[in-house]
C-alpha cells in the first residue's frame, strides 16, 4: 500500500467568548491507501473537529498551531493543506480528494433540492462532467450503493427515503467523485442494527473495489472491530492510544481504553452490569495539566500524571500508548 495523508503535529484552538480552548492538541498520524482507521472516543474528544481540519471546514475562529502539518499524497504530487488559502484552491482537497459523510444526511441534504440536482451540482463543480454525464455518473452510483430504482430516487427529495435510504444516498454522493480519502463520522448511529450492518458492508467493498482509504469516527468499538484496519483513541483533544484493531481490541494499552472495552454490555452474560468510566469528560476550558485522563484515571501512578504529558510508548510492534505506566524509566514514584 502506498501513503495516502500523513497528520503531524495537529494543534487547533478556538476563539470563544469565554476565551480560546483547546480542541486539538498535538496529534500525529498516517493512513495508507486502501486502509480504514477507526477514530473513537467519547463525545467531546475531539473527533469530529479532527476530520473537519483535514478538510479545513473548521470556523472562522479556528486557530492551527504553527507546527501543524497536513500532507495528503496523489497522483500528481504531495499536496500541503495547510498552505491552501482559499476555496479555489481548496476544491482539490473539499468534495474532490477526500469526501465527508455526516452522521445525519437529513441535515446534508438541502431540503427543497431533489437527491440527483445536488449529485450533478458537485459533480460539475469537481469534474469536467457535462450535466448529461453527470446525471448517468449520479444514477450509477445510486444503484452501486443498493437503492432500488436509482433512476425514480435521483428526482427524489430527501424527506421521501428512509433514513438508511437517505445514508446510502449521501454515500453515494460522497463518492461520486471518486475520492482517494472517505471521511466518515458516525454513518451508523442514527441507523437501526439491520441497515447499520449493510452501510458497514458497503463501506468494505468500496474500500475494495476503489482502494481508497477511510477514517471511519464513532464511539462504537463493535462497529470498529468489524470494519478497521487500525485504531486511534482520542480523549479530550489528545490521542492516547493507536494500534492495530486486534491489539488494541483484545489487548488495549491505555486506562482510558480498558474503561471503554469494559463498559460494553456483553451477550454471554446479560445480567452483569455495565461498568461505566467514572467521572464526566472534562470542558475544553479546564483542560488538566499533565495526562488530560488523570481526573478520572484509576491507575493514577503519582503526582507525574497530573504534571506531565507522557509520552507514546511502543508496547507492541504498531501498538502504543501515551500513559506514564510504560515509561522504561520508572512508571510509579
Amino acid at each position: 500500500m502506498s501513503r495516502l495523508i500523513d497528520v503531524e503535529n495537529l494543534t487547533l484552538q478556538f476563539d470563544t467568548d469565554e476565551g480560546r480552548i483547546t480542541a486539538v492538541d498535538d496529534v500525529s498520524f498516517s493512513l495508507e491507501a486502501g486502509e480504514v482507521m477507526g477514530l473513537v472516543g467519547e463525545s467531546g474528544s475531539g473527533k469530529s473537529v479532527t476530520a473537519k481540519s483535514l478538510m479545513k471546514l473548521n470556523p472562522r475562529n479556528a486557530i492551527y498551531g504553527e507546527n501543524t502539518k497536513i500532507t495528503l499524497h496523489l497522483e500528481d504530487g504531495p499536496v500541503d493543506v495547510m498552505s491552501l488559502q482559499n476555496d479555489r484552491e481548496m476544491k482539490i482537497v473539499r468534495g474532490g480528494s477526500i469526501s465527508l459523510i455526516f452522521q445525519e444526511p437529513m441535515a446534508s441534504f438541502a431540503p427543497a433540492i431533489s437527491i440527483g440536482d445536488q449529485m450533478v451540482e458537485q459533480l460539475l463543480i469537481h469534474t469536467n462532467f457535462s450535466k448529461a454525464q453527470a446525471k448517468e455518473v449520479s444514477i450509477e452510483m445510486l444503484d452501486r450503493v443498493g437503492i432500488s430504482d436509482p433512476s425514480t430516487r435521483f428526482g427524489q427529495y430527501a424527506f421521501e427515503l428512509s433514513g438508511g435510504m437517505r445514508q446510502r444516498a449521501m454515500i453515494a454522493m460522497a463518492l461520486s467523485t471518486k475520492p482517494k480519502l472517505l471521511i466518515a463520522d458516525e454513518p451508523t448511529t442514527a441507523l437501526d442494527v439491520t441497515i447499520q450492518a449493510q452501510v458497514i458492508d458497503l463501506m468494505k467493498d468500496l474500500v475494495s473495489e476503489f482502494g481508497m482509504g477511510i477514517i471511519f469516527i464513532t464511539h462504537d468499538l463493535g462497529v470498529i472491530a468489524q470494519t478497521a484496519d487500525k485504531v486511534a483513541v482520542m480523549y479530550l483533544g489528545r490521542l492516547v492510544e493507536q494500534g492495530t484493531v486486534r491489539d488494541v481490541i483484545r489487548r488495549p494499552a491505555h486506562p482510558y481504553t480498558r474503561g471503554l472495552i469494559a463498559a460494553l454490555p456483553t451477550l454471554d452474560d446479560i445480567d452483569a452490569p455495565l461498568t461505566p468510566i467514572p467521572g464526566d469528560i472534562p470542558s475544553p476550558l479546564e483542560r488538566p495539566p499533565g495526562c488530560v485522563y488523570n481526573t478520572r484515571c484509576q491507575e493514577v501512578v503519582g503526582s507525574r500524571c497530573s504534571t506531565q504529558v507522557p509520552a507514546f510508548y511502543q508496547v507492541q510492534p504498531d501498538h502504543a500508548a501515551a500513559c506514564h505506566i510504560y515509561d522504561p524509566e520508572g512508571g510509579t514514584e
